[in-house]
């Protein structure tokens, strides 16, 4: 149990930092951000739980094709704010686009014979 709390008090403290950093720096909150920092983390906690380098690879792998769909809200909610939808609705939409564009990506891949 300590070992878990451990885990989710690094992956919070992460989360709040970037968070608070953006508040006064969209430059270094947004860089902070664009770090892999949760894909590391979990490729490390992977490791760590299971000594596994084949499912840290295979996690690596899955993260490089399902990082294009993931870029779709990064690009629609800026757009939706721009057009002064409410926040929370901008993000919501953002968050359905981007499920939709993750369910292509991963029929596209599977007709291609990649599985993840």
């Amino acid at each position: 149990m300590p070992y878990y709390l451990l885990k989710i008090s690094i992956t919070v403290i992460l989360i709040v930092v970037i968070s608070e950093v953006a508040k006064r720096s969209s430059l270094i909150g947004g860089i902070l951000a664009s770090i892999p920092l949760v894909s590391v983390l979990a490729m490390t906690w992977l490791y760590i739980d299971t000594k596994d380098i084949q499912k840290v690879s295979e996690l690596s792998i899955s993260i490089v094709w399902l990082v294009i769909p993931s870029l779709t809200l990064f690009v629609t909610l800026p757009i939706l704010l721009k057009k002064e939808i409410n926040f929370y609705l901008s993000l919501m939409i953002a968050i359905s686009m981007t499920a939709v564009v993750y369910f292509l990506m991963i029929w596209a891949l599977g007709k291609l014979g990649i599985k993840l």
